[in-house]
């Protein structure tokens, strides 16, 4: 395949130690069909997490513990569709 049909993906990972994972492809193949299956996983797993912040929200008698954790899994979910974004966005 000629280079010039070729791109760097951002993919839905990292390294061990945090750095981003790159794929030179043309959008093809089994690790960009990983990638996809990944992404789609992701972004469902951000509207669970936001879908239940709203009902947490909602709820006054939510304990602080709750909060915290809730808070920390906004945090991956918002990570992971910004990850999810760049890669859309090629780089």
């Amino acid at each position: 395949m000629p280079d010039e049909l070729r791109s760097l993906r951002v993919l839905p990972w990292t390294t061990p130690d945090g750095k981003p994972c790159y794929l030179s492809t043309d959008g093809h193949g089994p690790v960009s069909a990983l990638a996809d299956q990944i992404e789609a996983m992701q972004l469902a797993t951000g509207e669970d997490v936001l879908r239940h912040a709203r009902l947490m929200l909602a709820d006054p008698k939510v304990p602080p513990g709750e909060f915290r954790f809730l808070s920390a899994r906004l945090a991956e979910a918002l990570r992971d569709t910004l990850r999810v974004a760049r890669s859309r966005a090629g780089g």
